[in-house]
């Protein structure tokens, strides 16, 4: 499997970087160093959207068809590996890396053509309507329910853990159609413009300190029949083939790189309580190489997944489960381990302090802005997007166990 860059593929990274050192620019850098929370907020990607979108990038796997830039898989990983040792803005991907290639491989024509150019140009803002009171991992038990009035779907019941409602104008969601038979077979994929009456979000603070996730309630609320996407009894292989892009349809390796690059610098720069910093402990080394050996491992395996892709063979979920398990213990194990270098200066939230006196420095520097919240806010990545438990399961079934 020839791993080697192109000169097409290296001419194309030195322009990646090229346009980050213009574009992201040093105040775009200082609030993507502010975010704790999976994805930027607000103003922040709303502007690192807008300068990707009129770039061409906004959309790294979209077909050109479709306004994508039609990129190799090669060029997809040197792209995110860029962005990710960078520190760009992690955009909120529900719109782009989840629905939109949802509705190119299920939608009508019509769907593409409404609703692809205002996800691209992010007129449209979406999040996703998948977990319930009850029904996270086991997603199949899901009881929101649809029923079928003439021109329209009357959905009753509420979803849960939305991550950025109370910023979007769309969800796309999980609904059950029918409730004899298999309850995998009785449910559909259906939008919903979020300012349908009977529509109310309720805002979710996590451990953090975030406002990311959300809890939405849907009260009879009447959505066009238009919005169904595939057919009635067809969303859960629609979940399915969409739950491939979640759990690993892109690169991580770049972020994690950034991230072990960060830890190594705090334990060489922030002094211990006897003075000395954390790394000149060879035990605490061992244990930031032990993490230096997985991501490589995760690296090469993104590697192996983009060689594959490129010669044609279709996403395997058993290699997304493994990656998406991987990364998301690694992002915990990483935000343990740069706390622990900090020391006490990890445990204070500073970023709304320092709001008050925009001049100060943080205490210990500005590794020390977020550590915690970093820290509480991947307790989460090991249950969003299917629990490891269920990757486990995934990935032993794919063995034959």
């Amino acid at each position: 499997m020839d791993m080697t860059p192109t000169a097409d593929d290296l001419a194309f990274e030195s322009e990646v970087r090229a346009f980050l050192a213009e574009k992201f620019t040093p105040d775009l850098r200082e609030g993507a160093a502010r975010q704790a929370g999976v994805f930027a907020e607000g103003e922040l990607a709303r502007t690192w959207h807008r300068i990707l979108h009129e770039k061409g990038w906004i959309a790294p796997t979209w077909p050109r068809e479709h306004g994508g830039p039609g990129w190799t898989p090669m060029q997809r990983y040197i792209y995110e590996r860029e962005c990710g040792l960078a520190g760009t803005p992690s955009l909120p991907a529900m719109g782009i890396a989840l629905c939109g290639p949802v509705i190119m491989a299920f939608g009508s024509e019509a769907q593409k053509a409404f609703f692809l150019p205002k996800m691209l140009s992010g007129e449209h803002y979406w999040c996703q309507g998948f977990s319930e009171p009850g029904s996270g991992s086991d997603l199949a038990s899901l009881r929101t329910r649809a029923v079928r009035d003439g021109d329209h779907y009357v959905v009753n019941g509420s979803k849960i853990w939305t991550t950025h409602a109370h910023e979007a104008n769309w969800i796309f969601l999980l609904v059950r159609t029918r409730a004899e038979g298999p309850k995998q077979a009785g449910i559909s994929f259906l939008l919903a413009p979020l300012d349908l009456p009977g529509i109310t979000v309720t805002p979710i603070l996590s451990m953090s300190g975030e406002h990311e996730v959300n809890q939405v309630f849907l009260d009879n609320v009447r959505v066009p029949a238009e919005y169904l996407v595939g057919e009635e009894n067809q969303g859960w292989e629609i979940a399915k083939y969409l739950l491939t892009f979640e759990r690993g349809g892109g690169s991580s390796a770049g972020r994690l790189n950034a991230q072990l690059a960060r830890l190594k610098q705090v334990a060489k720069e922030q002094p211990g309580e006897d003075g000395a910093p954390l790394w000149d402990d060879p035990r605490f080394r061992e244990r930031v190489m032990r993490l230096e050996t997985e991501v490589m491992a995760i690296d090469w395996t993104e590697r192996r997944q983009i060689a594959s892709l490129a010669a044609g063979a279709v996403t395997n979920g058993a290699t997304a489960s493994i990656l998406k398990l991987s990364v998301s213990e690694m992002l915990q194990k990483l935000a343990q381990l740069t706390s622990e270098a900090l020391g006490s200066d990890a445990l204070a939230d500073q970023r709304h302090a320092l709001g008050l006196h925009a001049n100060e420095a943080p205490i210990g520097g500005a590794y020390a802005l977020t550590p915690t919240a970093r820290y509480l806010n991947t307790r989460a990545a090991t249950i969003f997007g299917g629990s490891s438990e269920i990757q486990r399961g995934i990935i032993a079934k794919s063995l034959g166990l």
